[in-house]
């Protein structure tokens, strides 16, 4: 959701805006927090985002208080408010997802210089994760160490801690919930 769509869609409340009693105070309201919402969109690149998505989200939750208001007045078509606010859901959606870091899980937090992460040749027990990673989604060390057999649970931990370090696998979860998955297929869960 770009500027550009923002401008349009907050053209479309002022002009059915225009359709509610002159001296009517939640015609001169909406507007006022139409503005303020696509005043946060510009600022969005600047400041810090969290921060600024709690406003976005503020100012539609408003938005929309207005818009069931004016559903019960009749001043306009149920059905463009309707679109209006579907319209106005989707900037949120889009804020949301925008604000969304993807970190790994259990990241640490490093001062001073990164380390150089050595990327060792794989053994075989790793290739043989990595594969059984493709096939699947995500896996648990149980899951390996029922198709590995004899190989303990702690080996194939230490097996994906390595992995981790290389960066080829992501961990989610903590316990006995905790899944892996590869880095570069992960998907929301």
């Amino acid at each position: 959701m770009g500027g550009k769509e923002l401008v349009e869609l907050t053209n479309k409340v002022y002009k059915q805006t225009l359709l509610f009693p002159k001296k009517e105070p939640l015609r001169y309201k909406i507007r006022e927090t139409a503005d303020e919402i696509l005043k946060n969109v510009v600022e969005w690149e600047s400041l810090n985002k969290k921060d600024l998505l709690f406003e976005i989200e503020k100012n539609l939750q408003i938005i929309k208080a207005f818009f069931n208001v004016v559903k019960w007045q009749n001043w306009v078509s149920y059905f463009d408010i309707l679109r209006i606010e579907l319209e106005y859901d989707k900037v949120r959606d889009y804020y949301k997802e925008q604000a969304i870091e993807k970190k790994p899980a259990f990241a640490k937090a490093t001062a001073g210089r990164k380390k150089k992460v050595v990327k060792k040749p794989l053994n075989l027990r790793k290739k043989k994760i990595l594969d059984i990673l493709k096939q699947r989604e995500k896996v648990q060390v149980g899951d390996i160490k029922e198709i590995m057999g004899r190989v303990s649970k702690r080996t194939i931990r230490r097996d994906f801690d390595d992995l981790l370090k290389q960066n080829l696998v992501e961990r989610l979860g903590q316990s006995n919930s905790t899944y892996y998955v590869l880095t570069n297929t992960r998907t929301e869960v």
